[in-house]
């Protein structure tokens, strides 16, 4: 794997075990798709540090758990709006 490959996906992986984002927030910071942050996550990562991958592993599936829950926020939220 290529050293810069391997750079971002650590800083990828550290930037969401400080801050607890979600892949697509971590995709605009690092300008690249949410699809590539997804791979460098879940599959890159396992290879470079296991550590750090576990870490990331309990985030993501935190953010899996209560995804439902979001979205039902936002849905309340934007018919709220509809109606005001």
């Amino acid at each position: 794997m290529e050293n810069d490959i391997v750079k971002r996906v650590i800083n990828e992986a550290s930037y969401m075990v400080e801050t607890g984002k979600t892949l697509r927030e971590i995709a605009k910071v690092f300008n690249v798709s949410k699809s590539t942050v997804h791979k460098d996550l879940k599959d890159r990562l396992k290879n470079i540090d296991n550590s750090l991958y576990t870490e990331t592993q309990k985030i993501l599936k935190y953010h899996t758990d209560i995804r439902h829950i979001k979205g039902g926020e936002s849905t309340k939220k934007k018919y709220l709006n509809l109606a005001n």
